[in-house]
């Protein structure tokens, strides 16, 4: 039986994985500060999801709520989701155009592993608008969409 990271060996169905992301992220996540559940509650292949970030303290992201579009296509978990900010935001890794968070510019998509989960996605951006060259970066208005 092939392995696809877990120590067991075992590989768990994507609609297994996706089921299991779903309960915790309606469970809530940490310090409620991140968020995510499903976009249409009727999509049977659970594809399209919506993220929230609220910013970070000490930052320019302190206080604002961004909304995020994550969608899961049938390779995933072994491919990480296309992830799209929908509320407008600037950061060195979302392209300022669309709002897509640019693989090749965020590590965690970059260097995805199977085990990586949508909320590991929005703790990890959450994280990088903490970073010394994103914490200060002049924002679009707040509430402003793509």
């Amino acid at each position: 039986m092939a392995s696809s990271g877990d120590a067991a060996g075992v590989v768990v169905p994507r609609n297994f994985r996706l089921l299991e992301e779903l309960e915790r992220g309606e469970k809530g996540i940490g310090d409620g500060t991140v968020s995510y559940g499903m976009d249409d509650a009727d999509d049977i292949y659970m594809r399209s999801w919506t993220g929230t970030i609220i910013g970070p303290h000490n930052t320019v992201h302190e206080g604002r709520i961004y909304q995020l579009k994550l969608f899961c296509d049938k390779d995933y978990p072994d491919r990480p989701p296309t992830v799209r900010f929908h509320s407008r935001i600037n950061m060195t890794c979302v392209n300022a155009e669309t709002g897509l968070v640019d693989q090749r510019k965020f590590s965690l998509l970059s260097n995805w592993r199977r085990e990586y989960t949508m909320e590991n996605i929005l703790i990890q951006l959450k994280k990088e608008m903490a970073t010394s060259h994103n914490r200060k970066l002049v924002q679009p208005p707040e509430g402003t969409v793509y």
